[in-house]
């Protein structure tokens, strides 16, 4: 049961080599369990990343995270989903579906809860490394 889970996987400003202030709010409730790859695409909305699934052979690099307090995860989650925006106001479009994914990590496979993009990323850049902070580093070196 989807209620059953308690990791998360995180590809955007979440991720620790951000040093984004929510990624503190993770590091306080969440533990790093390591660099893992989930399956989709990852497109540059310009002030921020949006990852789509994908049944291509197309992989984007992330971090997987576990709750540190199985009795925490509910509020835990709550505050992020709120930071992605599922909360929209009335009118304002819902940018980000928590859903389930199957995430790899090192050689195994783990079922995590995944933030994907719930809008058109028609047009937009697609970032082919699937890395955000690779792409971030070599578009500042250009």
């Amino acid at each position: 049961m989807a209620t059953e889970i308690y990791s998360l996987f995180v590809y955007g400003s979440l991720r620790s080599g951000f040093q984004h202030p929510a990624y503190a709010y993770i590091s306080r409730y969440f533990t790093l369990a390591g660099t893992a790859r989930v399956q989709g695409s990852l497109y540059d909305m310009g002030d921020f990343p949006a990852a789509v699934p994908t049944t291509e052979e197309a992989y984007i690099v992330g971090e997987l995270y576990h709750i540190n307090n199985k009795a925490e995860f509910s509020w835990a989650i709550a505050q992020l989903d709120d930071y992605e925006g599922l909360f929209a106001e009335p009118g304002e479009p819902q940018l980000y579906k928590r859903e389930t994914a199957i995430i790899h990590l090192n050689n195994q496979t783990v079922t995590a809860w995944i933030y994907w993009f719930n809008g058109d990323v028609s047009g937009r850049p697609r970032i082919e490394s699937g890395d955000l902070l690779q792409y971030i580093r070599d578009k500042n070196k250009s």
